[in-house]
């Protein structure tokens, strides 16, 4: 076990605010374990940055881990050859090429039609009306489970996402995964067969085409969906909230001086919805001081490196002007999020620009607050608005 100095948290204050934790962690403890989690963090940026692509020691493989138990053994749990190989099975469906020909038109199809559903109303939670139905709609037809409902693909992958982040192991938490794994699959094995007929573009047809075994293919959809629906739900809703929350920022990008992807992408870089990714260490290896034994686990901490003071100007404020080149919101190392073209597409590319551009009188409610949750995965609860 490592010699790392221990460190205790409450779990419920970290699952409600991280960054005070985190913030101590890196200036006094940038290698510690956390006896509530059972795994080291490590939390500076150039740390995480500089170890992550060492993946002979720091391993995704992890058969004991919750995701490969709960979700199957996908390609975001393996590393090299085999990472690689199912990396270029799915390159066809994620592919910047695909992004701009094929999927970006059907994003701005449905987030009109959704658009449109807003404006038969002039106030709603824009988590629920917004965030849920164009992440849904756009992980429907890119994963090529057009047979699942909106509502289904957010269950589920919430579902998902509450197993594989259950760390206080939850047997309510586990069953409910379970039942959402199983509603996976019976839908894609009713879509095979049409998909084996007429081919597309989707994340099930090109790995049918590229000869993977179905249990690689259940697992990577699986995969897909777990952080394709609220990841993208969640960060869509949060960036609409910095930029009402901001109003001087928003106009900058209004009148053209940034982009919406840039909006985007500090919203991602401040939060980070993704707030870390789980190492096993296959052998053992020593860092200023610190040594990891082999099994250890060790849990790279986006959501610390992001605001790491060494490498951002204003690392505690959402701020589009600051120089963000160093963010690791998609990962740094060869498991860099296989999906950030389609992310900054369908966010900053089409459903921003155009929930601005249709609703121009947009504001928060602010008769209700706005609430944040997570560490391992972490967004808004809802995000009331008026129009």
């Amino acid at each position: 076990m490592s010699n790392a100095p221990h460190f205790e948290i409450d779990l419920d204050s970290f699952w409600k605010n991280p960054y005070p934790i985190l913030s101590k962690l890196r200036k006094n403890f940038p290698l510690a374990y956390v006896p509530q989690l059972d795994a080291v963090l490590m939390t500076k940026r150039k740390d995480i940055f500089e170890n992550e692509k060492l993946i002979d020691v720091f391993s995704s493989f992890q058969p004991e881990g919750l995701m490969v138990k709960l979700m199957g053994n996908n390609m975001m749990r393996k590393d090299g050859v085999e990472h690689i190989n199912e990396r270029k099975a799915i390159f066809p469906s994620i592919s910047p090429k695909t992004v701009k020909n094929i999927w970006k038109k059907k994003f701005e199809e449905t987030t009109d039609q959704i658009i449109e559903n807003l404006l038969n109303k002039d106030e709603g939670d824009l988590l629920k009306d917004f965030g849920i139905p164009v992440s849904a709609e756009a992980l429907k037809v890119v994963t090529g489970l057009t047979n699942m409902s909106s509502s289904q693909m957010d269950k589920v992958s919430q579902g998902m996402i509450d197993g594989i982040a259950n760390y206080s192991n939850n047997s309510k938490i586990f069953e409910n995964c379970n039942e959402c794994t199983e509603l996976i699959d019976k839908k894609i094995d009713e879509m095979i067969p049409k998909l084996i007929n007429d081919q597309n573009y989707s994340l099930l047809s090109v790995q049918l085409k590229s000869g993977l075994d179905h249990n690689q293919i259940r697992a990577n959809i699986k995969l897909a969906i777990s952080g394709g629906q609220n990841e993208p739900r969640d960060a869509l809703a949060g960036t609409v909230w910095a930029l009402l929350s901001n109003p001087n920022q928003l106009e900058m990008i209004k009148k053209s001086q940034y982009s919406w992807v840039d909006g985007f992408e500090e919203y991602c870089r401040w939060i980070a919805p993704v707030g870390m990714s789980p190492r096993r260490i296959a052998k053992k290896f020593q860092i200023n001081g610190i040594v990891l034994d082999p099994e250890d686990k060790i849990f790279f901490m986006f959501g610390s490196a992001n605001r790491d003071e060494e490498y951002f100007a204003n690392p505690y404020s959402f701020d589009i002007e600051q120089d963000r080149s160093s963010s690791i919101a998609f990962g740094a190392g060869p498991h860099f999020c296989a999906g950030a073209w389609i992310s900054r597409c369908l966010i900053g590319e089409v459903a921003l620009p155009k929930l601005f551009q249709r609703l121009p009188n947009i504001k928060l409610d602010e008769t209700k607050n706005v609430t944040f949750r997570g560490w391992a995965f972490r967004g808004p609860l809802s995000v009331f608005c008026k129009w």
